[in-house]
Formats: C-alpha cells, structure tokens, sequence
C-alpha cells in the first residue's frame, strides 16, 4: 500500500511497471582507445568519476579525448541515464547519473561505463529519473546485476530485466519539485553548519592569540628563550608505507598531521608536540598517545616548559612559524633554526592556566567539529527517507 501522501499525488491515476529491456535502449563507452588518445584530446567525455560522484552529470567538469572525423562512437544526449559499469563491490557498481543539461556539441562516454536512452514514447522526465536510479529499491536491484570476485561488473542481460514505475507525468513533476527542495534545504543546511564551526575556529585563534601575546603574558611576567634552551629535539625514524602494519597499535605521523598509517612500535610517548621540518615544514602537532614519528617530524622531549603551552605558542600568529616558515613560498625549517625560535616563557603556573583555558576552547571547537559530519549525516538520512518515501508507488 503506498503512502498516503503518494495517493494523494496519484488521485486515482496508475503507475505503470516496466522492465528497462523493453523501454529503453542500451549503449556503451568509448572503444578503440590508447592511453595518448587522453592527453591531447579534441572532443569531451563523461568520466566514471563524474558519474559515480554525481546524482546528475556536472558539465563543468568534462575531460577531453581525441576523436577522428570518420570515427564512430556513441554520443550522450539529453534524457540519457549514464551508469557506471564496475566496482570493487557489489554495492558501489551501477552508480547512475542522470543527463539533466541540454548541449549542441558532441559529448562522449567513459569505456568503462554504458548508458541508457529511453524510447521516445516513454513519458519519462530525466529530473525524475535521476532520483529514481539512486533510490533505495532500485539500487538494491542493480546491485543483483553486479558479479565478481575483486572486482564486480554490471550483468546488462540481468540488468534489462529491472522494472522501474512510470508515474504520470504531472505525478514525476511534483516529485521533482520536492526532492529538489529538499536537495536545497540540505545544501543550506551544510553552508551554515561550516559557517558555525569557522566562526568557532576563529573565535578560538583570537583568544589563543590573545593570552599568548606579549601585552597579556607581561601581566604575570615572562622571558624570551630560545626552543634550544627549554628542551631538546629528538629526530625521529623513516618508516616506509610496506612497514606499515593493518592493525598497528600506534599512529605513524610522516611530513603530515595525519597518520600515514600504523605502526606495531612506538618511539615516542604521548603528549609530546612535533614540529615537521619535510615537505609540510611548519606544521606543529601534539599527539594524545604513544606514537612513532618520522625523522621529518622533531620531537620535542624533556622540556622544562610545559608541552601543550609550547604546542599553543607555535600555533599562534606572533610565533616565528607562522610569520616565517607558514608563509614562505618555499617552506623550510632545520633543526638549527628550530632550536633558536624564541618563546615566551611565563611561571609554570601560568603556563598550565593557559593550557588549561585553551584546552577547554579547543574540546569545544573539536565538539563542533565531530558534531558537524553527524548532523551532517543526520540530514541526509532524513532526505534520503523522504526520497525512498517519494519513490515507492506500492
């Protein structure tokens, strides 16, 4: 029994079910071509990519092939339902993507994809149809059409025999309209929450910036020293990514602040701040846990001063680091040049007061953070409920 809702749309009228095979007609990618036909080409195609990442084709972001004069290959039009024709499982294959933009030029498809043209009696409206292939109940029947092993491929013989519904027209409209207001709501909703979290982010860099400046640290007093002064740097070990283990205990942090991988070895403890001198020079960690680094990562160990105040220092606006190394066009930073950074050093006192503030702007900033791909995440299931809601006619 379909939703009340849907009846309403309906209003006494029937949803037609037909099987793909009998209603459209299939074709596939571009054949015939070598790796040199990609670099400089003469005419645009559609790529997996673009397909898989797309409920409808982005014509923005065209990638080009050559094409002979006299060569015969497929052309995508207008209407036509791309579909991906691979995967590495059975639940990513068949991604679909709806051809919604009307164009003159000649436009081509990926050889690893295929598409579908509905015959011209077929009441069919593309904006519909690219919600449709994407909905729950369609979906769950192209993944039937996939088999493999590594890798799973699209059966076309399997994949002829789906039955989609053919709602009236005026019915498709309607749902168009819905779903592409919903569409709207979530792009909004995504826009304000990441307006939210860098609103917070700054607000935390002022503060932080703030209670680490001179005028503020000279209120309880201080002293310049160098890094070389309060604590020493320890270089870390290479590791190679083969090294790595899948089910490592400790992260391995490499000329990056995210972990490379994991490593079954540590050889730094927890709550120790890197610096990375490499390729990502200038970017400053504080690790939580026991951890290895690279020998591009300096460690700072047995510090006088407290770690996490000499970590929120570095990351501050007056620090050499940011004024220096961050904004050099070609950053660089040795381990000679790292020992002679000058810092600020109040009582131990003060340092663990500032750490300890500052620790509760950054809890607060990272709730946000974890919150956002959530609520996020909330939202389109909510939409995608209301899609699949939209889209069931029995």
């Amino acid at each position: 029994m379909a939703h009340p809702f849907i009846q309403q749309l309906l209003n006494g009228q029937t949803v037609e079910y037909k099987p793909l095979g009998e209603i459209a007609e299939f074709y596939g990618g571009l054949t015939g071509k070598s790796k040199t036909d990609f670099e400089q080409g003469n005419a645009k195609y559609i790529s997996y990519k673009n397909i898989f990442d797309n409920i409808e084709i982005d014509f923005t972001n065209l990638e080009t092939v050559k094409i002979a004069d006299n060569e015969k290959q497929h052309e995508v039009k207008y209407g036509d339902i791309l579909f991906t024709g691979s995967s590495e499982t059975a639940e990513e294959a068949g991604m679909s993507s709806a051809v919604t933009t009307k164009f003159d030029e000649k436009i081509y498809l990926n050889s690893f994809s295929f598409g579908l043209r509905f015959h011209d009696d077929i009441k069919i409206i593309p904006q519909f149809a690219k919600y449709l292939f994407r909905c729950d109940s369609i979906r769950s029947e192209i993944i039937k059409t996939a088999n493999g092993v590594t890798r799973f491929n699209i059966s076309k013989a399997r994949f002829k025999n789906i039955t989609i519904p053919l709602p009236p027209l005026p019915v498709q409209e309607r749902i168009v309209e819905i779903l592409d207001k919903f569409t709207e709501l979530e792009k909004e909703l995504e826009k304000e929450l990441e307006k939210e979290l860098e609103k917070r982010k700054k607000q935390y860099q002022y503060y932080r910036d703030k209670l680490l400046s001179e005028e503020e640290l000279e209120k309880s007093g201080f002293e310049w020293k160098c890094l070389g002064e309060v604590g020493e740097l320890i270089r870390g070990k290479r590791i190679t990514k083969k090294d790595l283990v899948e089910n490592g205990k400790y992260p391995v942090y490499q000329n990056s602040l995210t972990p490379m991988g994991y490593y079954d070895k540590c050889n730094f403890s927890k709550n120790k701040t890197y610096i990375i001198s490499g390729g990502a020079a200038g970017e400053i960690g504080f690790c939580t846990e026991d951890f290895w680094a690279a020998d591009d990562c300096l460690i700072f160990n047995k510090l006088d001063a407290l770690e996490k105040y000499v970590y929120y220092f570095l990351l501050t606006k007056q620090s050499y680091i940011y004024r220096q190394v961050k904004k050099a066009s070609v950053p660089r930073l040795s381990k000679d040049a790292i020992l002679k950074i000058k810092i600020p050093i109040p009582s131990l006192s003060k340092q663990g007061e500032i750490v300890e503030i500052l620790d509760q702007f950054d809890t607060l900033t990272q709730s946000i953070s974890a919150g956002l791909p959530r609520e996020i995440e909330l939202r389109q299931k909510q939409y995608e409920y209301y899609r699949n809601l939209l889209l069931t006619f029995d």
